[in-house]
């Protein structure tokens, strides 16, 4: 074998890229169709493994299931801590989480942890992401505890409408519209292009 051959030849993935490919594949697999809808043989035909590969490193659905929100979670976390605390933080805030949207299996798979936040470990995790962003809100902002309220209430009224296609049917119903228009304001425009994309 020649030194070309090495080269090219297909490099096997180490045990934490096969996980991660797995995260990967079962993101889009819940997103699609929730936690209750979805199986590890689906994840692990997306992923291109084995049922019983799923199963050996993360044990269970639900912990799989657990691994994936928490994930998608710590990003939206992580989105609003990286905004400093300041006179503009409110704004940066809230373009940091429209940013987020992008992602449309991120935001599938929020809403589906939500729903499923009667299972112990990711009612935990749904609790601690609401908890957290109301913390970030506060304390980057100053905002009163009725201000960051209104802030993670205005969040999910947006993954909402995100989630039921809102900004790709206006002209649908004009009370719909109006209450996306003013959910997203200045955004609308980008929000609207991130949704016919997803």
């Amino acid at each position: 074998m020649n030194s070309t051959e090495i080269s090219t030849a297909p490099r096997r993935m180490s045990g934490e890229q096969r996980r991660d490919q797995i995260l990967k594949a079962a993101l889009g697999a819940f997103a699609a169709g929730g936690y209750a809808g979805t199986s590890t043989d689906q994840v692990a035909r997306a992923a291109g493994v084995s049922q019983p590969y799923v199963v050996r490193l993360f044990g269970s659905k639900q912990e799989l299931f657990a691994q994936v929100y928490e994930h998608a979670s710590q990003r939206v976390v992580d989105a609003l801590a990286a905004v400093p605390a300041g006179p503009d933080a409110k704004h940066e805030m809230g373009e940091a989480y429209v940013r987020l949207l992008a992602d449309h299996d991120l935001l599938l798979v929020m809403m589906h942890g939500f729903i499923a936040g009667a299972d112990p470990k990711v009612g935990q995790i749904a609790r601690s992401t609401l908890a957290e962003a109301f913390r970030l809100h506060r304390e980057r902002t100053g905002a009163t505890e009725e201000e960051a309220r209104v802030f993670v209430a205005h969040g999910m009224l947006i993954n909402v409408l995100m989630a039921s296609g809102a900004p790709l049917h206006l002209g649908e119903d004009a009370d719909l519209d109006a209450l996306t228009k003013c959910t997203f304001g200045e955004a609308m425009t980008a929000v609207a292009a991130i949704s016919a994309g997803a």
